[in-house]
């Protein structure tokens, strides 16, 4: 995700030294207009495709509230660490994991929640998957987002990030073209730690995985800086910082994680970003006069499905639309959207060949940060550590060429998660 400080989030007009901000939400024509969508849309799904269709765009919007109000990052948590060896962030990553496989394991290892048939995010784990998370990792810092990064802060009035969308887009359905290829390479069948050691044992060893990690990073965050960052005191306290943010790191983590749940109940998979990518990929494909229906992607039936269909008819779509019009709303409660089109020629460069990265690799690793690592680990899945190793040097990579495109200075850097 890019670089949002809670500073980032406060209100665009400070009050006068020594004043409180006033907690009263002012959402303006951009969030009145976010609202509608949300009410609209909501009642409009439910009508034409079922309550479910209904109530998971609500669950997209709260997801792009969450995000933006608590600038839950993963693209600049691992910007931090790797160049300055903050570990918050990536210790809040590891609660949001801890979290989500406390939820879901049991539920999985039953196949059913609240008497509905569920299945995971689990999905091979071979070359494909090592590069396209490698390349999805580079595309991360130079597009400035990964998948829910980029959607929420475009939602959020980041037109830059809207270019990273498009190419994301169109990254994303030139992978569908050589996606047979890619799955014909080596990889090792779908792997599951609840098929391997039930829900409770693969809790015990997903945990010991997240608190090794969390451990790492404290060592690294001591051993370069002393002594471990503090969250930064917010300008808001009470129903004002709920409404207007920002809020803590731990509340999104939180948050994000009982919305996977939620997804998780009533689409019967967990949440997911960018197959919705491909598919409106496709259909502008096939605006311009192509046929994806000829490429191996588009032959199985869920997709070829998806693909004659209404995208309004898709979950992961709907869910995207509903999170890009949460974080809409989000940046009008915090007095936040306000867009700007004065972008350096350099940025949208990075944008441009960043958007194409993160399509291309989401679509053949399986999944992005939130499909592979976060609903994959979520799953239980090998692929999805799998993922976040290869991810994670990608990243290693994009944190060295970003200089270039951005012209940064080495500063201490500020973590918004």
């Amino acid at each position: 995700m890019s670089v949002l400080s809670p500073s980032d989030l406060s209100p665009s007009r400070p009050s006068p030294a020594g004043a409180p901000q006033s907690d009263a939400p002012f959402l303006g024509a951009p969030g009145l207009v976010a609202i509608a969508v949300l009410l609209l849309g909501t009642l409009l799904l439910g009508l034409a495709y079922g309550p479910v269709q209904g109530a998971l765009f609500l669950v997209g919007g709260a997801l792009g509230i969450s995000l933006y109000h608590a600038a839950f990052g993963f693209t600049s948590a691992w910007r931090v660490f790797i160049a300055e060896g903050r570990g918050r962030g990536l210790r809040v990553q590891m609660i949001l994991l801890a979290l989500a496989v406390i939820l879901f394991f049991p539920a999985l290892a039953d196949g059913t929640l609240f008497g509905h048939p569920v299945k995971g995010s689990v999905s091979p784990a071979g070359l494909g998957v090592l590069a396209g998370a490698f390349m999805f990792g580079i595309g991360m810092q130079l597009g400035g987002g990964c998948a829910s990064g980029t959607l929420f802060t475009a939602g959020g009035g980041n037109a830059r990030m809207l270019v990273t969308l498009l190419f994301f887009v169109i990254g994303s359905v030139l992978a569908t073209v050589h996606f047979d290829w890619w799955t014909s390479l080596p990889a090792l069948p779908p792997l599951s730690l609840v098929q391997t050691f039930g829900a409770w044992g693969g809790i015990a060893v997903s945990l010991a995985i997240f608190a090794a990690i969390a451990g790492l990073t404290v060592m690294v965050e001591r051993r370069r800086n002393g002594a471990l960052e503090q969250a930064p005191p917010s300008p808001r306290s009470g129903m004002g910082r709920f409404l207007r943010g920002p809020w803590p790191l731990v509340w999104g983590a939180v948050a994000l994680a009982l919305l996977n749940f939620a997804t998780l109940a009533l689409a019967g998979r967990p949440w997911g970003i960018t197959s919705a990518f491909a598919l409106w990929g496709a259909k502008g494909a096939q605006a311009i006069g192509l046929d994806p229906s000829a490429w191996a992607y588009w032959q199985t039936p869920a997709n070829a499905k998806a693909l004659a269909e209404s995208v309004f008819a898709d979950v992961t779509s709907i869910m995207d639309f509903g999170l890009i019009a949460g974080a809409m709303l989000a940046a009008s409660l915090a007095g936040r959207f306000a867009p700007s089109l004065d972008i350096p020629l350099r940025s949208i460069l990075a944008a441009v060949v960043g958007g194409l990265l993160l399509g291309y690799g989401a679509r053949i690793a399986y999944g992005c940060n939130i499909g592979a690592y976060f609903s994959g680990i979520a799953s239980g899945s090998l692929h999805g550590y799998l993922w976040a190793v290869a991810a994670f040097a990608g990243n290693v990579l994009g944190v060295r060429l970003r200089p270039w495109f951005f012209l940064e200075r080495r500063a201490p850097a500020r973590i918004d998660g």
